[in-house]
């Protein structure tokens, strides 16, 4: 048991990695910072570790990408989210395709829709300046580039045979 869960760790800590640096690759859009490279990291810690994994790799992930300068507190919403509802949907139903679709809409219109209060509160923007909905199209646009990449690579392992051993690897 203690190994199994040493190993969990050891991966997240490596998937925490993969999204800090690949958050260098991001792109603006309506003034939220897009890193599709997070969300790739959500699904393949829904797939390979769990949910609350997930939750745990997208909070430390977004916690050191701030620290470091290379993301904003609206990171928080938007990836906590989508790893939450697509790691609840692999658990549940063990269907990629579903997964695919929880992480976008988890990121992109729940995240999207939850960035807002974060913008008022913590980042200081007026109420009046922005619309509520106004993250979703930013997110959704960051989430449906990550779950392509996570897609690919997902298949391509599951191809190879090793989709299978590194489940395993990770219960």
């Amino acid at each position: 048991m203690k190994d199994s869960k040493t190993k969990k760790i050891a991966i997240a800590g490596v998937l925490i990695a993969v999204a800090v640096v690949g958050s260098m690759f991001s792109f603006p859009v309506f003034g939220s910072k897009c890193a599709p490279v997070q969300h790739m990291v959500n699904i393949l810690c829904a797939v390979f570790l769990g949910p609350w994994y997930g939750v745990a790799v997208a909070f430390a992930a977004s916690l050191i990408r701030n620290l470091l300068g290379l993301g904003s507190p609206l990171a928080f919403p938007g990836s906590m989210c989508g790893a939450l509802l697509c790691g609840l949907c692999y658990y549940k139903l063990k269907n990629l395709p579903l997964t695919f679709v929880a992480e976008v809409f988890g990121t992109g219109i729940i995240g999207g829709l939850l960035a807002y209060p974060v913008a008022i509160l913590v980042m200081g923007k007026a109420v009046g300046s922005i619309a509520f909905y106004v993250y979703v199209v930013p997110f959704l646009v960051s989430t449906v580039g990550g779950t392509v990449i996570a897609a690919c690579i997902i298949y391509a392992l599951k191809a190879s045979g090793t989709f299978s051993y590194i489940r395993q690897l990770a219960q």
